[in-house]
């Protein structure tokens, strides 16, 4: 009996002790090998036993428990070491999900393996246990049952939770991430042995994660067939979502005409917080994130990046002689494959690698350790990626480009520009060759300035998003100078008026091509931020030139009057009385001028200048790319809070503003075909109204208290530096209709 019995405890019954699952066979049932881990204990002592004594049957029955135990845990790991479910590396990860999501195969798990393999271990131990108990029996001249309980006597501590946990393994279908976080729970016991037992097997699923993150954070590689690291790709997440396979698969073929390194950084991976273990924090992940993607795009430059690489090889080669210009011309090929280990030396890898080596022997997970590794690795990831994007790829000359065109730093290109295109301004833009007739003001602006010389002038395109597709500034040859026939435009204008309003041109917008890899710092959103501030800013040089042209256009023709009839003393004094009747007019387009100029100097010195100044320090002290990006957003988020384009009610009050003042200049220059000035009082009385709602508001208490206070005191300063905007402010708003003359406004 005790032969059967110590079968028994291997997981072996016979007609003493039987499996009432496998007794259910006379019934027709069998038990597959597969079959699910039992929820009831199923080892009992034959019903026709009647030789024990009651108190030998329920010691027997307790140690066979051990046996029931030992099987399930066995079968267990027998399935969850099956190898016949690893997958061929051609199966892509789309065909697996759509495997999956039909029922097709039980999801495999190399977390599951892992852990499989930590309670083989442990079950070995009990093997042997049991081996000894035999030896231990057979030397004895009585055996007795306490042999057997005293030897087995630990198991009882640590079989039954070892159970329970497969039980809820198998039960809720845990795998990946969320069995580490269950293993790790479940280590926080009072029981020692107990808690060394779960801590071996999480250190065996801490195998799989470690091999992971080499995986990922040395060689930029995902290695996770099964979907179980928190690291995912975003066509996963896609099928997951319920995105059909032909979506997804339409999405990869539309994303991989790009870079597929930039691709990646921006669409491809992303943190799956079902498979995150809770004791990894966010940051860690995130910072585990950027790591990888960063070495992929250091050990993947593009064909573009590598060949114009190879050319600043061969012309320093060319530059050392002979020599060097042979020998590169030997293996030109194997230089463009060594690039990729320039961005990131192999010292780096190995680097990387050997610290992940060092957590991967430790036999405990220690959290601050783990930690720290991650963020050095990040650090390293970040100083390379620093490297080849602040240096290799020029970011400051780049962003300097930046300044020159969407900032309007370049002030004398687009005071040219705008100059040329002025009359053409004057019309509405015609639907089908608005932008090709822009490009002739602004090929003209680049061959009168310095910009014809700027290099990154062939990057800058001008488009207008509301009429067809863009014109590249480097591809229209210049043609000539377009005019429209001034029997025409009359009708031009009042046809067009009717679809397209004069402001059409304010949607006027400038597109910069930036290569690999500045593609990571100059996003659409950023790039879109720029277009943003560069259309507010035109507008605004648009409209204080415009002031200044009908100032400089009215004087030179009342100087020409002058001259042609000072010796006619009729005409002289109706010239006389029209210079007097201009005059109030002239105060308000000086008040005008006054609010724009002083707004234009505001932005682009105290806004423009300054922050700029500030990004060019922490460029020259940072090393660390995410610095560098979080450095480069908060220079545009203060571009646009302090030019008030993130307040409405401000921002609203400004492009009115700007529109009076056209509307203002445009009926100043008509004003000797009409002699209705009622259109003038309007203009003069809804910006007298705006001008002192918008000093109004720049004062208020709300925005005194905000970020913008010191900056916005300087330009209320200007405004306001004789208290004459304090002063008109009080009452306009609520000044009904003037008379129907001009007012005068005492300064």
């Amino acid at each position: 009996m005790l032969h059967e019995l110590l079968l028994a405890l291997l997981g072996y019954t016979g007609d003493l002790i039987i499996d009432e699952r496998e007794h259910q066979k006379s019934l027709g049932i069998h038990l597959s090998p597969d079959a699910p881990v039992s929820d009831e204990r199923t080892f009992k002592l034959a019903p026709d036993t009647s030789f024990i004594e009651p108190s030998e049957r329920d010691l027997i029955e307790k140690i066979i428990t051990l046996g029931f135990y030992y099987r399930e845990l066995d079968r267990f790991a027998t399935k969850s070491r099956n190898l016949s479910w690893i997958r061929s590396a051609n199966v892509s990860p789309l065909e697996r999900a759509a495997e999956l999501s039909k029922g097709k195969a039980v999801k495999p798990s190399v977390y599951r393996r892992a852990i499989a393999n930590g309670i083989v271990e442990i079950l070995s131990v009990y093997r042997s246990a049991v081996l000894h108990i035999e030896q231990k029996l057979l030397s004895e001249t009585l055996p007795i049952l306490a042999t057997v309980t005293q030897g087995l006597n630990k198991f009882f501590v640590l079989l039954p939770p070892l159970y329970e946990l497969v039980l809820e393994i198998e039960r809720d279908d845990i795998h990946g991430g969320q069995l580490l976080n269950l293993l790790h729970k479940r280590c926080h016991c009072g029981v020692p042995e107990l808690q060394a037992c779960i801590q071996r097997l999480l250190w065996h699923g801490h195998q799989v994660l470690y091999n992971q993150l080499a995986s990922w954070m040395v060689y930029g590689i995902l290695q996770d067939e099964h979907g179980e690291f928190f690291i995912r790709r975003q066509e996963d997440r896609d099928v997951e979502h319920g995105s059909s396979h032909s979506d997804v698969s339409e999405k990869l073929a539309r994303l991989s005409t790009d870079d597929t390194s930039l691709t990646d950084w921006h669409l491809g991976f992303h943190i799956s917080l079902d498979m995150l273990p809770e004791y990894i924090h966010m940051r860690v992940a995130e910072s585990v994130l950027f790591a990888g993607k960063a070495i992929r795009v250091l050990r993947n430059p593009s064909l573009a990046f590598r060949f114009q690489d190879q050319q600043i090889s061969r012309g320093t080669q060319k530059i050392q002689g002979f020599t060097g210009r042979f020998a590169y011309q030997e293996e030109p090929l194997h230089d463009m494959k060594l690039i990729g280990e320039e961005l990131l030396p192999q010292s780096e890898a190995d680097k990387i690698e050997a610290m992940l080596q060092d957590l991967k022997e430790s036999s405990e997970f220690h959290k601050r350790l783990f930690e720290c590794a991650v963020d050095s690795i990040r650090a390293i990831a970040a100083s390379h990626l620093w490297q080849l994007v602040v240096v290799r790829a020029d970011l400051n000359g780049h962003l300097k480009a930046l300044k020159d065109y969407f900032l309007l730093a370049k002030g004398d290109f687009f005071q040219c520009f705008l100059e040329e295109s002025r009359q053409l301004m004057r019309l509405p833009p015609r639907q089908s060759t608005a932008e090709a007739d822009l490009m002739v003001p602004f090929q003209l602006a680049a061959i009168k300035t310095s910009s014809e010389e700027d290099k990154y002038f062939s990057r800058v395109s001008l488009r207008m998003p509301s009429f067809g597709i863009t014109v590249k500034s480097s591809q229209v040859d210049l043609p000539k100078a377009k005019a429209y026939p001034d029997g025409n435009s009359g009708a031009a204008l009042s046809n067009a008026s009717s679809e397209i309003s004069l402001d059409g041109w304010d949607g006027i917008a400038l597109e910069y091509s930036v290569d690999w890899p500045l593609q990571l710092f100059f996003t659409q959103e950023v790039l879109s931020k720029y277009c943003r501030v560069f259309q507010y800013l035109l507008r605004l040089k648009r409209t204080q030139m415009e002031l200044e042209k009908s100032w400089a256009s009215v004087m030179h023709q009342d100087h020409t009057d002058f001259a042609k009839h000072r010796n006619d003393r009729i005409n002289c004094s109706i010239s006389q009385q029209r210079r007097q009747r201009c005059r109030p007019m002239w105060r308000v387009r000086e008040h005008m001028a006054f609010l724009i100029r002083n707004l234009q100097f505001y932005i682009q010195v105290d806004v423009i200048e300054s922050q700029w100044n500030v990004l060019q320090a922490h460029i020259q002290d940072s090393h660390d790319f995410t610095e560098l990006v979080g450095f480069h957003q908060e220079y545009l988020s203060a571009l646009i809070s302090q030019s008030f384009l993130d307040i409405g009610s401000v921002s609203r009050i400004l492009d009115g503003i700007m529109k009076l003042c056209l509307q203002f200049c445009w009926n100043i220059e008509n004003q000797e075909s009409s002699e209705n000035t009622s259109e003038l009082e309007h203009i003069t009385e809804e910006f007298n109204k705006k001008s002192n709602s918008l000093y109004t508001i720049l004062r208020s208490s709300r925005l005194a208290g905000s970020q913008r206070a010191p900056f916005l005191r300087r330009f209320l300063l200007r405004l306001n530096y004789n208290s004459f905007f304090e002063a008109t402010a009080r009452g306009v708003l609520n000044v009904v209709r003037p008379r129907p003359t001009i007012p005068v406004l005492n300064q």
